[in-house]
């Protein structure tokens, strides 16, 4: 089918290392870390409907649902996990999983800005084109989303448009009903869903906790919670105390004066499958909705949360919780991070020809300094060898990201970024070598700078990018760049979804399906029935489970 048939049009997935979307992100991510306050709408959604939801009340006395984030990216992958969730029926591990009743999205709906044009393409067009109509026959589903950082980028206003606008919103056949960022739902059995919007990591709002406080006057000591966050802070707090302090602060001061117990956090942002547990709660990180994947070779075999190094005074009492599963394994992970060699100038074609240029660059310079005698013509299309150096090193250290001076481990940021700017120095100077001692440079200008723009910029952009990838491979080792090394390569397969049980006996079985391989042949169906996919596998798109069922009660 096509563009004109669909509604939109299909996506290539984003190429993160593409260098305007570098430089356009990273001022983004420096803008919303800078001006975030003024950018945040979440004060504003005081001002509409703030009531919590039921869905408590079922037939059978039973509720499915499915959680799935970090899902608006490539086409393939978005529409593989899509598909799945919008089948009547999954089989997975011997066992029938029915469709979930509710589709919880955990946030990063769409990369890698939020705007109108990027959730149609992205997200919208390819849910409704897995499940365009409300199923025959049965109840309609309902969809609720959580922003992550990519959809807040512009401030919430896509978001809100999209999912919170109007009252008869669908996106396919999910109807919407939230009129917020965040929302709380009574399920079946005692058991309740709280979704938090912590807005890039910040503190909770004012008119969020009162939301909440007031759907908390419903909840009492027999009650059981499943908390939705945007990101998995409990493991991001590892490297950075405090940013589990914000789900801390809630759950003591929300949900623990009425006595319920929180059993599980789930939340997406790392794109992989992971758990820890201790015998009173799950952690659950579950990000696989159709971004590139993330490895787990990094993950911790036990995490501490809260952190005993938070400064807050009056934290909750610091649990051990072990490691269980995480997909792919960390062997796979290390596995698939050797594969950034062969990935990331294929994937990235803009950043080799970015490379490229900064090296041509560089060694004009190199060679007009070392020649000493270079005509005036030449010296035209030379920028200064310090403005060069400076511009290489200033932009590896960024590249490594470091944190802020105070935070554990920033040195070593700082020790990769340095490393890293020096090596391509040391690759420029023996570019410079060899083109000394090539006849090119000796020709009249512009002979020289065509040869360098045509013949040597290719392959040093080329040798410069595997540098670059070496770096990425050895970086990871240390927990720098790990994002980056997975995002250069722009691994679409080892996709992950959670579908939920809760059974008439109260329990919660959580059953974490997996996906190995996407599928990227696609067969449209025009003569299907109203809500049935427009679009089928055109090779095996086979789900499987991660590990056993986990249960709750």
């Amino acid at each position: 089918m096509q563009p004109r048939e669909l509604g939109f049009t299909p996506q290539r997935p984003v190429g993160w290392l593409a260098p305007l979307l570098l430089l356009s992100t990273g001022l983004r991510a420096l803008l919303a870390t800078l001006f975030g306050a003024y950018l945040d709408k979440r004060e504003l959604q005081n001002a509409l409907d703030g009531g919590w939801f039921d869905h408590s009340q079922t037939e059978d006395g039973e509720l499915w649902l499915d959680y799935v984030a970090d899902l608006g990216d490539g086409f393939d992958a978005t529409y593989s996990v899509a598909y799945l969730l919008a089948q009547p029926s999954l089989e997975v591990g011997g066992a029938t999983l029915p469709r979930g009743r509710l589709l919880l999205m955990g946030g990063d709906q769409v990369y890698p800005l939020a705007s109108g044009d990027g959730y149609e393409s992205r997200m919208k067009g390819p849910y409704r084109a897995a499940l365009p109509e409300p199923p025959a026959g049965s109840a309609q589903p309902t969809l609720f989303a959580l922003p992550g950082n990519h959809d807040w980028y512009d401030g919430l206003t896509a978001f809100i448009r999209l999912f919170a606008r109007r009252k008869d919103g669908h996106i396919g056949g999910w109807r919407t009903e939230q009129r917020r960022s965040y929302f709380a739902v009574k399920l079946p059995a005692n058991w309740w869903l709280f979704a938090i919007d912590e807005q890039f990591g910040a503190y909770i709002d004012d008119p969020q906790l009162q939301y909440f406080e007031q759907a908390a006057r419903h909840v009492g000591p027999q009650d059981r919670v499943i908390l939705m966050t945007p990101s998995p802070k409990w493991v991001k707090s590892v490297g950075n105390p405090e940013e589990y302090d914000a789900i801390d602060y809630f759950i003591r001061k929300i949900l623990d004066p009425r006595g319920a117990t929180t059993r599980v956090l789930v939340s997406g942002d790392l794109h992989h499958y992971a758990r820890y547990s201790d015998p009173e709660r799950e952690l659950i990180t579950c990000g696989g909705g159709g971004a590139y994947l993330v490895g787990t070779q990094n993950l911790p075999d036990e995490l501490i949360v809260p952190q005993p190094d938070t400064l807050t005074r009056n934290r909750s009492v610091s649990r051990p919780y072990a490691f269980r599963k995480s997909y792919p394994d960390a062997k796979t992970s290390r596995s698939l991070g050797w594969g950034v060699f062969r990935r990331v100038p294929t994937r990235n074609p803009g950043f080799v020809t970015m490379l490229g240029i900064i090296h041509v660059l560089t060694m004009l310079a190199m060679a007009g300094a070392a020649a000493g005698n270079a005509g005036i013509v030449a010296r035209l299309f030379s920028i200064p060898l310090t403005v060069m150096l400076v511009l290489i090193i200033a932009g590896s250290v960024a590249f490594a990201q470091p944190p802020k001076a105070d935070k554990p481990g920033h040195a070593r940021h700082w020790i990769a970024g340095l490393l890293h700017g020096f090596a391509h120095i040391g690759l420029a100077a023996g570019g410079t070598w060899l083109w000394l001692n090539l006849p090119f440079h000796d020709w009249t200008w512009p002979g020289p700078l065509v040869v360098a723009a045509v013949v040597y910029g290719p392959v040093i952009g080329f040798l410069a990018t595997q540098l670059t990838a070496l770096y990425l491979l050895i970086a990871s080792f240390a927990g720098v760049n790990v994002n980056e090394l997975f995002a250069g390569q722009g691994i679409e397969d080892h996709k992950s979804f959670l579908r939920l049980h809760i059974a008439r006996d109260g329990s919660l079985t959580i059953h974490p399906v997996a996906v190995d391989q996407i599928c990227r042949k696609w067969t449209p169906d025009p003569g299907g029935a109203a809500d049935t996919s427009w679009l089928h596998p055109g090779e095996p798109l086979t789900p499987r489970r991660i590990e056993e069922p986990i249960k709750i009660r």
